[in-house]
Order: structure tokens, then sequence, then C-alpha cells
């Protein structure tokens, strides 16, 4: 027999979240803020907040992120997951929808006193299920980086393969060869010649070849790739 819902029942509230990452003094850090009450006040989480009954989750998310970081500063951001198990806040029952943001080398938002970036390999202990959504946006971004182009949204506009090499090696947490990575990228039509160069220091060594990536908006470009870390020989 059909049953009519009962009208006085609450509905779960919804949160959205953001594992905002980029890559600083070569390694991947994630912006955290502290909370400021409880439950877990004083622990660090993702940024975010309620989800308003007049928002999409992508607005939701921009305006909970533009109250802890400039969002022009954000060069990429895509919906990640949701968590939905009924323990997972310990007040009343909360479903939610976790992003992925990214942030490029050379972007420096300003954030208020109670936000700090982490090295997400040194993480502090997180409220909620926080470092279990930090730790999967760890992983969308490594395996992206594999199969598209999303290296544009980590790298400043202009950079060396050099330069690039580390931001790759501290995002998939393996050593990338710059030479490899120069022969993948440029096969596969992501980069192009700025026609500049960078010397470093006062050597007479050649000037390094600064390079952009040809597109800022995602693509899949080899849907099977995968960036391995370097075959040790015994």
């Amino acid at each position: 027999m059909y049953t009519v819902p009962d009208s006085g029942a609450k509905t779960a509230a919804h949160a959205v979240l953001a594992a905002v990452l980029r890559v600083r003094d070569g390694r991947l850090q994630a912006l955290l803020w502290q909370r400021g009450r409880e439950p877990y006040a004083g622990a660090w989480a993702l940024p975010g907040g309620r989800l308003e009954a007049d928002e999409t989750l992508e607005e939701s998310m921009l305006r909970h992120l533009a109250e802890k970081v400039d969002v022009r500063e954000v060069s990429h951001l895509e919906q990640l997951e949701t968590r939905s198990d009924p323990a997972r806040s310990p007040g009343p029952r909360e479903l939610a929808t976790a992003f992925l943001g990214l942030v490029p080398r050379d972007a420096d938002p300003a954030v208020p006193d109670d936000t700090r970036w982490h090295p997400v390999d040194e993480l502090p202990p997180l409220a909620y299920d926080h470092e279990p959504i930090l730790l999967a946006a760890r992983e969308r971004l490594r395996g992206k980086l594999s199969y598209t182009n999303l290296g544009f949204a980590l790298a400043p506009a202009a950079f060396t393969m050099a330069e690039l090499r580390d931001i790759y090696t501290a995002a998939l947490g393996h050593a990338v060869s710059a030479t490899n990575l120069q022969r993948v990228l440029l096969r596969r039509r992501l980069l192009e010649d700025t026609g500049a160069h960078r010397r470093y220091g006062r050597g007479g060594g050649r000037p390094a070849t600064l390079y952009r990536f040809v597109s800022d908006e995602l693509e899949i470009t080899d849907q099977f790739a995968v960036l391995r870390p370097p075959t040790i020989v015994s």
C-alpha cells in the first residue's frame, strides 16, 4: 500500500565543501580553515558551508569560497563527490557535496586569519570526514594530470619545463622526468613555445625556453594514459 510521506519530517541539510589545492615550495598544499565553534571547535576543516534554497551547488561553492579565498585566483573547479552517510555529522543529518579547486603556482590569494595552506602529506586532524574527501581530491588530480591537460590549472601562465616538472612531481608524489614530460605534452599538442626564454643566474648557460598551455579549458587528451613513477633498475 502506498504511504503518503510525512510532511512534517525534517529534510537533511546539504553543505558544500572545497578541496582547494596548489603547489608551492615543491609540495602539494591544501587550503584549510580552523573552526570557531562546535562541533569540532578548533579543528581544521575544508572551506564550505550550507547550501541555500535558491542556490545551485556551484553558486553556493563560489559564495563560500569568496569568504575564504579570492575565487578569481581559482583556475579550476569541478564537482568531486557527495557524502551521504547518516552518521557523518555528530549533529542533525547533513549531506555534503565536495568540489576540487586548483590554484596556479604564481597566484597568492589573500586568506583570512583563520585560514592556512597545509602540505597534504602533513595534514593536521580534520573535522568530520574531510580527510578522506581531501585525499580523494588528490587522487582525482593525479588521475587527471595523466589523461587531461589539467596541468594548466596548477602552472603559471609561462614556465620552463623544469618548473613544470617540479609541479607535476609535487602533485603526483613521485619523480617526473622533464624530458619525458616535454615529449608527452608536446606530442599531445598541449604546450606551445612562447618565444621567450629565462636565464638563471649570471652563468653562460643556455637560456631555458618558456612554454604555456595551449588551452585553459579542461580536455581529455589521452584517455588511457598514466604518468607512472620511473622504473628503478637494480
